[in-house]
Parts: C-alpha cells; structure tokens; sequence
C-alpha cells in the first residue's frame, strides 16, 4: 500500500471520527436546550437573575434549556482561592444566555473556559505608540480573550446582579464580546442574520459611536457607559449591557440604536416591563 494511500485513508478515517462525534455533541446540546432546570438550579436562576421573572414564559423556557447547555459546555475554574459553586455557575450561565435568547445557536462556541477571581484582578495591559511599548497593569471587573477564556470578578457580578435596570453587566459585557469575536477581530462588528445588515448597522453605529463620545465629553450621557466611548468593541459591549437592562430607556432616547441591536439580537427587552 502506497504513503499517500495510507495518508488519505487516516485523513478520511480521523473526518469520519470528528463528523461521528460532532453530530453527537449537537444531539446533545439539542436535548438539553429542550430540557427544563430542575428545581434547585432553577431556583438559583432566579435569584441570581432578576430579569428572569419579567421574561414572558416562552423566553424563561427557552432561557433554561440555554442554561443547561452553557452549564455543559463550559469548565469553570476559580482564581485566587474562590470555591467554584452552582451558584456561580447559574449567575454566570444565565445572564450571558439572555444575549442567545433570540439566536439560533444555542451556545458560545468561542470559548470554553471561565475562570472566576473573588473580586477585582489585576491584569497585564500591553500598548503600543508607535515604535514605543508600554506595559502596564491594569485593574479589571473581566476579560475575554480572543479565542480563549472570559474571565470575571464574582464580586463584580454579584455589584451588577443587585441592580438589574443600571445598565452595568460584567457577563453580558464580556459574552458580547464573544459574540463580536465570532468572524475574527474583536472591533464591535459581531455577524449580523442578513448581508442586506450590513450597510444600515455600520451607518448606525459609527453615528451612534461618535454621538456618545460627544455625549461623554458634554456630561450629557444618560443611557450607555462612557467606557464605550473607548472604542467601538467597547461600544458594542456597553450597549449590549444597556439593550438588555434598560431596554424602554434606550428605546426612547436612542431608537436607532435600540432598533439595531434589537434586530441582532431577536428580542425586544423595552416590552419586558410591560
């Protein structure tokens, strides 16, 4: 038997493997997205999740089968002595679910790993100006990496968890980011469900960029976090935040962007509170 023969039937043999086990997985996470929490997880849903009890039946349904896949899917890990608990678990599940409730994908593939610190980190900040580098260390409420891990502060979660209508979000934050990273760069460009999307979302959100860091510098901001004055990953993040806890809000006073961020995301948070 030839090399190159050999070299084609293990190619083959190791894409029959990987396509056998793929489906499997996807069977899998199909039967949990359809499977309701039991009651003890449920129950720490609801608590760690304010915005849940304002949801309409079909998204709290659909929101549980989300949980169980996140939950499945994802290796927690704790840093800096922090016990990983369900607790934990079902805080971070649930809220960084709220941004699948409308999509087709039942999860985020672009990462499997959280890592949880009890509070605020400290994190190593590389920048460049020009031909110079500076480094630096930077204190963070999370992080995601760019085809890795998100990171996040319990205590953060648990500030943001308290008040629930205050825009301010640690999870959704970092998760929006995940859903940006899935066509590569990180740059507030997430994919959109149509190509005719495209246009219209650039137009808006570059306008709408550019009408916060005016907003910003006149102390006039009422809606967003500065922070997404920052950049436009940060924009996209921040109103993600804001489109999910302070949707009516946002709806009145920036419609335009409510309406983009409504059509990504397949849902509308403004009629939650009626």
């Amino acid at each position: 038997m030839s090399t190159l023969l050999v070299i084609v039937i293990i190619t083959f043999a190791v894409l029959a493997i990987w396509f056998v086990r793929r489906r499997a997985q996807a069977g899998r996470f199909k039967k949990l997205a359809s499977e309701p929490l039991e009651s003890k997880l449920l129950d720490l849903l609801k608590r760690h999740m304010p915005i849940y009890a304002r949801l309409p039946p079909m998204h709290q349904r659909r929101l549980q089968g989300l949980v169980n896949v996140f939950v499945n899917d994802k290796s927690f890990f704790g840093s800096g002595g922090l016990e990983i608990t369900d607790e934990m678990r079902l805080a971070v599940a649930g809220n960084a679910c709220l941004l699948l409730l409308g999509r087709d994908e039942p999860r985020f593939p672009g990462s499997r790993t959280i890592v949880l610190y009890p509070d605020t980190f400290v994190s190593q900040q590389v920048r460049h100006d020009g031909a110079l580098v500076r480094e630096g260390q930077s204190a963070r409420l999370g992080e995601s990496w760019h085809r890795g891990p998100v990171i996040l502060s319990w205590a953060d979660i648990l500030r943001g968890i308290k008040n629930p209508t205050d825009g301010h979000n640690v999870v959704i934050h970092e998760f929006a980011h995940k859903l940006d990273e899935e066509n590569g760069p990180v740059d507030g460009l997430p994919v959109l469900r149509e190509q005719a999307d495209y246009a219209d979302w650039a137009r808006t959100m570059t306008q709408e960029f550019a009408d916060l860091i005016k907003r910003a510098a006149r102390r006039r901001n009422r809606v967003l976090d500065e922070y997404g004055s920052t950049a436009p990953a940060e924009f996209f993040a921040v109103a993600s935040e804001a489109f999910f806890e302070r949707g009516a809000k946002m709806q009145k006073r920036i419609p335009k962007l409510y309406t983009q961020l409504e059509r990504y995301y397949g849902v509308n948070p403004a009629d939650w509170d009626k």
